[in-house]
C-alpha cells in the first residue's frame, strides 16, 4: 500500500519573525494529530528554512535518533557532549540523543539555509549520546541507524533513471528535489510516500531528482 502526503499538506511551524520556517510531515508540537504520530520508526520529517543569523537556541532531546540532510547553505551544530561542526550539502549528520543531550542549530553563514531533519524512535531507551557526520555520502550508500532498526538510502536519479524501493515492512520516500514516480503516483519536491510491505517497487526519475528513502521494520506491536 502506498499513501502519498503532499508537501502542501504539511503542518506549518517555526517562527517566521525570527527567520525560521518549518514544515512538519508528522504530528508535531501544537499540531497534534493522533492519526499521524509515526510511520515505522519515523516520528518526524521536518523541512526547515533558516534565514542568515537565525537558529534554534540550546534545547534538549532524549531517546531520539536525529538525522539531518542539508539541501543548501551551512548548518552550525553545537552540543553538550562537546561537538561543534558545520554541515554542508552532501553531508549526513546523526545525533543519537540517548539518555539526554542539549544542542544548538544555527545558520551562521550569509546565505539561506534549508535542510531536512528526521527523527526516529530507538528500540531501547537510555544509553550514552553519540554523534557523527558523514562527509559527501555517495549515492545509493545505505546509512544504518541501528538503534532504530532503520537504513537510510540516498537516491539521486536522472530523468528516466530507475532504482528499486527496498523490500521492507515500511519504506518512506521523501523527495528533496525534482520529481519521481513510485507505482502510479507522481511525487514532487516536498512530497512523501509511506509504503507498507513494499515489494518490487521502483522509483523512476521524471527530472533530475534527489530522494531520501527509509527502510524500516514494522511499528512496535504491529505486523
Amino acid at each position: 500500500m502506498i499513501q502519498v502526503r503532499r508537501g502542501a499538506e504539511r503542518y506549518r511551524g517555526g517562527d517566521p519573525d525570527a527567520g525560521i520556517e518549518s514544515l512538519h510531515a508528522f504530528s508535531f508540537g501544537p499540531h497534534f494529530d493522533p492519526e499521524n504520530l509515526r510511520f515505522g520508526a519515523l516520528i518526524a520529517c521536518n523541512e526547515e528554512r533558516l534565514a542568515p543569523g537565525a537558529g534554534f537556541d540550546e534545547h534538549p532531546h532524549r531517546d531520539t535518533e536525529i538525522v539531518t540532510w542539508v539541501i543548501e547553505g551551512e548548518l552550525t551544530h553545537r552540543d553538550t557532549t562537546g561537538h561543534e561542526t558545520t554541515v554542508r550539502p552532501g553531508d549526513l549528520q546523526r545525533l543519537s540523543s540517548a539518555g539526554g543531550v542539549r544542542h544548538v542549530e544555527r545558520n551562521d553563514a550569509g546565505q539561506p539555509l534549508r535542510f531536512v531533519q528526521m527523527w526516529l524512535a530507538p528500540e531501547e531507551a537510555g544509553g550514552e549520546p553519540s554523534y557523527e557526520v558523514v562527509r559527501g555520502i555517495a549515492d545509493g550508500t545505505p546509512y544504518a541507524v541501528p538503534a532504530a532498526g532503520a537504513l537510510l538510502h540516498l537516491r539521486r536519479l536522472a530523468d528516466g533513471e530507475r532504482t528499486a524501493v527496498p523490500d521492507a515492512a515500511r519504506a518512506y520516500v521523501h523527495v528533496v528535489r525534482g520529481a519521481v514516480r513510485v507505482g502510479d503516483e507522481r511525487l514532487e519536491a516536498g512530497d512523501s510516500a509511506r509504503i507498507t510491505e513494499a515489494a518490487d517497487l521502483e522509483l523512476k526519475g521524471l527530472a533530475a531528482s534527489e530522494c531520501l528513502v527509509w527502510e524500516m521494520g514494522p511499528e512496535p506491536g504491529r505486523g
